[in-house]
């Protein structure tokens, strides 16, 4: 978990934005909102954005990448109903702002990022914050981490043209899966529950991220949005 510093220059921004941007508009899940009260977005975003780091949208983060909006992180974790014991895995590291989320909701997390940099980035950023409950991987999220697993709940953070059947075999019985799947035109956030072996799916809403690209997601210059 991360000390929060003190003074904390972006603390009244940061309550601010679970306030007005997430408890406004239906989350209710007490523990993601004091867990986005502590992680510190701007941390995550490039110094020239740090201005806006609490703002309702994505901001870049290089390599085609971005940070999701608040809100949406909040309602993707909100929808996995995680316990302080779950093991979860993440795929699309990003600039490890939902990794540190998670971070401060489960006991172990485990976050596989496809783009070199990123994933280095964002881990050194985890390590200087002291979020010791968490492993970056660089490696194809499309595939899992089947090392690791199996998983309480898996967060991917990159649209899908279907559930990747990876990511369904390790999922523990009884765990849970949030992905974004369509194309580049029109995606559908599901909420994926396997009980007893079988594939149980709630969708959520609609959403728009940048693509999953791998074995099991789409292929380089297949996106088109």
């Amino acid at each position: 978990m991360y000390d929060l510093p003190q003074p904390d220059a972006y603390r009244d921004e940061r309550l601010l934005m679970v306030e007005q941007q997430l408890r406004a508009r239906g989350i209710r899940d007490e523990r993601v909102l004091d867990a986005m009260a502590r992680a510190p977005r701007h941390e995550f975003v490039p110094q020239e954005h740090r201005g806006e780091a609490y703002e309702d949208h994505p901001i870049a983060i290089g390599e085609g990448q971005t940070i999701s909006q608040p809100f949406v992180v909040a309602a993707m974790l909100e929808a996995l109903a995680l316990r302080p014991e779950d093991v979860a895995l993440e795929v699309g590291t990003g600039s490890g702002y939902e990794t540190a989320v998670l971070a401060e909701l489960v006991g172990t997390v485990y976050s596989i990022e496809r783009i070199a940099s990123l994933a280095e980035r964002a881990t050194a950023v985890l390590e200087r914050l002291g979020y010791s409950n968490v492993t970056v991987v660089h490696g194809d999220g499309s595939q899992g981490l089947a090392e690791a697993a199996p998983f309480d709940a898996i967060v991917v953070s990159a649209a899908a043209p279907q559930v990747p059947r990876p990511l369904m075999d390790q999922l523990r019985d009884g765990g849970r899966l949030v992905i974004p799947v369509g194309s580049g035109f029109a995606q559908n956030l599901q909420l994926v529950r396997k009980i007893g072996g079988a594939a149980t799916t709630m969708y959520l809403d609609g959403v728009r991220f940048v693509p999953l690209i791998g074995r099991e997601g789409f292929r380089e210059g297949e996106w088109i949005g």
